[in-house]
């Protein structure tokens, strides 16, 4: 791992806080995801999946939590399985977890090597009464190809055909919605990555200069503080910023146009979220700056919205009226259309079509129940923009905050986002 050593302290309290929603006599196992293959004989390096480190801060493939509150035998309440190093695994693949430095991350007292599981799991779901598998249950997952956790809820189902079986997932999503102390400074860590990346970027950027090569100073700015990219990053100049997902960043930055940057660095697997936007020749045109200001606003706004207790829905909702009267001071919109404009097509969405933000955390769309009203803890990206393709340019900014009893907390206020602070910046 590149990032420093993570307090246990924090996967002991998320694993007391889970065992006390499992229903009595109920065990709960989490997976490692695999080894996705590319062609040939390669595979990607592997993605932690986020609950078992969440639950384990455990990182390595092959590994396995296994929860069981009322297990007679108190040692077997908690049991990590992980992959047995050996000679060849050294020499081939490298460093593989002793027991000891399994011990030490997880704060698990009882480690086992992943080739004892089958048989202590049959012993334990003898003794049970019911079982949490796990499962990608986030509402926009598109899952195409079957997973270690998929199979292994097929095997339980075909071993154990009269166990009576409960959903993991909605538990871990109510628990990793609301962040720790701890989490919320790796988050912060994080975002002061970024920033520090943000910053370079100003330096770096003018007319020219590729995309790709924006996305180089990125990612060595990243690397170098033991951080990787969050997600591919969108680095869209000219039209391209109206390209809400734009990925080729292959085009040439030229005089005039804008740089649509959502980028963020991603540190011991907690995420950051940044969009900027800035101006290829260092200064904002007029108009430019009349969009960029009337998002800033909106941004501004919605922010001081989040608030406890707040539906998600409601907050969209906010953040679209308040965006349709900027779109009417710009003359993007007109009152006529306004008028007619219905529930399910509303006006705005011409101009501002995605929707307002998301949770954020382990993952850039984090896990956590939208129709539930924001509690302290909950972190959550606020990014409102405004795409004009008929102008060629589109305007997105992005700041990641905490919702707290005492008001919205805004991680990325150090951030550059004035239009002013850009241009000087730009210009040194």
């Amino acid at each position: 791992m590149r990032h420093l050593p993570i307090k246990s302290q924090l996967f002991k309290e998320n694993r007391k806080q889970l065992s006390e929603l499992l229903v009595a006599k109920s065990l709960a196992v989490v997976n490692a995801n695999d080894v996705l293959p590319t062609n040939a004989d390669g595979s990607l390096v592997i993605h932690p999946n986020s609950d078992l480190f969440y639950l384990s801060g455990i990182e390595q493939e092959e590994s396995l939590l296994l929860l069981y509150p009322d297990a007679s035998d108190p040692k077997l309440r908690e049991i990590l399985f992980v992959r047995e190093p050996n000679e060849h695994l050294q020499i081939w693949e490298g460093y593989k977890h002793s027991k000891e430095d399994a011990r030490k991350i997880s704060g698990i007292r009882n480690i086992k090597w992943i080739s004892e599981f089958p048989g202590l799991f049959r012993i334990l779901m003898c003794e049970a009464t019911s079982a949490y598998l796990n499962c990608n249950e986030h509402k926009r997952a598109a899952v195409e190809v079957e997973t270690r956790d998929d199979r292994f809820i097929t095997q339980c189902k075909r071993d154990y055909p009269l166990q009576n079986f409960r959903r993991l997932a909605p538990l871990l999503h109510d628990l990793r919605i609301v962040k720790s102390p701890l989490e919320i400074d790796l988050l912060k860590e994080a975002v002061s990555i970024t920033e520090k990346g943000f910053r370079r970027i100003l330096k770096f950027v003018k007319p020219g200069v590729t995309e790709y090569e924006v996305e180089a100073e990125w990612a060595r700015e990243f690397i170098r503080r033991k951080a990787k990219f969050a997600y591919s990053p969108i680095i869209a100049s000219g039209k391209n910023n109206c390209v809400l997902h734009y990925l080729q960043n292959d085009q040439t930055c030229k005089k005039g146009q804008l740089l649509l940057l959502d980028v963020g660095a991603c540190y011991a697997n907690y995420n950051a979220d940044l969009t900027r936007t800035i101006p290829v020749s260092g200064k904002f045109t007029r108009r430019q700056k009349q969009v960029y200001n009337a998002v800033l606003r909106v941004l501004r706004a919605s922010t001081a919205g989040a608030t406890v207790g707040k539906l998600h829905s409601d907050w969209q909702k906010e953040s679209e009226n308040m965006m349709t009267e900027e779109l009417l001071k710009l003359g993007l919109l007109k009152p006529a259309q306004v008028k007619k404009q219905t529930t399910e097509q509303p006006a705005v969405k011409k101009y501002f079509m995605h929707g307002l933000g998301h949770p954020l955390g382990l993952d850039v769309h984090d896990v956590g129940d939208s129709t539930k009203p924001f509690k302290a803890g909950c972190v959550l990206t606020v990014e409102p923009g405004i795409y004009i393709p008929e102008e060629g340019f589109g305007v997105r900014l992005e700041d990641d905050i905490i919702v707290t009893d005492d008001g919205p907390v805004n991680l990325m206020a150090k951030t550059p986002i004035e239009t002013d602070e850009i241009e000087a910046i730009m210009n040194r």
